[in-house]
């Protein structure tokens, strides 16, 4: 409960302070750059080489592709039905396609399952979301705002993302036996930054006004994000034997808010920035409370 209590405390502050305290200009980008570069890499470096691979590290990874693909299908499909602008149909196929796995993910699951349900929420994002947002994520970008891809672009985005980097020295560090005991005063002090840095910046993005004609799109995006594709995941993985904490971790994050990234990227791309703010604010409101209520129902919940 305690660490609940901190992932609420830490985005309300965040409110608190961009409303009445009039924080410097550019926190949000310094707090960001933090959580990526050094948080984010620690974390990834003090959980992965304790990570046993097994078979049931598939449903967690796979789980983030459904959420997102099932996404374009969907708003694909549904948009043109109902009269939506391109712009629109790929702004909620970016921030309902792809979920808040670290910022939100990580102290969740961490909140909700400990240090086991925190490494695996680790290889959702990294191994699931992540990719997807620097590849598919700039693909459907793209596509909706008529511009080409640049396939050169998307793997120099992927290789050199500081986390994905940790992650294969991580991986490396287990098959070696892990880091020299040293290494573990460093690590974990940095990684534990994450949390507290990473509800505080979301809490300062907090937008909640939704413009004329976009209550339908946002429900239908937040509807899809919370609800239908963990709800999905959930029978699909029970189907394909996927269970106890590992089907869990895979159901709560495709269940996580809308990416912030996500919104960034169709606010750059011009994919009616407008919903997508709404949308990621709205969602994460949300899943403030169906996430732990998902949980409930859940095995090891």
């Amino acid at each position: 409960m305690s660490a609940l209590l901190l992932l609420f405390v830490c985005l309300v502050l965040g409110v608190l302070v961009r409303r009445y305290a009039q924080p410097p200009a550019g926190i949000v980008h310094g707090l960001n750059w933090w959580v990526l570069n050094i948080a984010l890499p620690a974390l990834v470096l003090e959980l992965i080489p304790r990570l046993t691979f097994d078979t049931g590290l598939w449903f967690p990874v796979a789980a983030m592709w459904l959420v997102f693909f099932g996404a374009w299908l969907l708003f694909a499909w549904l948009g043109p039905r109902l009269g939506w602008s391109r712009g629109r149909i790929g702004a909620l196929i970016l921030v309902c396609g792809l979920g808040n796995t670290s910022f939100m993910g990580y102290p969740m699951l961490q909140a909700l399952h400990g240090q086991a349900g925190l490494a695996l929420a680790v290889v959702a994002d990294q191994l699931g979301c992540f990719p997807l947002l620097a590849s598919a994520g700039i693909v459907v970008a793209c596509l909706y705002a008529g511009r080409t891809p640049d396939p050169s672009q998307i793997v120099r985005r992927i290789v050199t993302f500081p986390a994905f980097i940790a992650l294969m020295a991580g991986i490396a560090a287990g098959l070696l036996g892990g880091w020299p005991a040293v290494f573990d005063g460093v690590f974990k002090p940095l990684g534990d930054t994450l949390t507290p840095l990473a509800l505080f910046s979301v809490g300062l993005q907090f937008r909640l006004q939704a413009g004329e004609g976009q209550l339908g799109a946002a429900a239908s995006g937040l509807g899809w994000k919370l609800l239908l594709a963990p709800g999905l995941c959930w029978a699909l993985g029970a189907l394909a034997g996927a269970s106890g904490l590992g089907l869990t971790v895979g159901v709560l994050q495709a269940a996580m808010a809308p990416m912030v990234s996500a919104t960034i990227l169709a606010d750059e791309y011009e994919l009616d920035p407008e919903l997508a703010n709404t949308v990621l604010g709205a969602g994460t409101v949300l899943s403030l409370l169906t996430v732990p209520l998902m949980n409930l129902w859940l095995p090891a919940g």
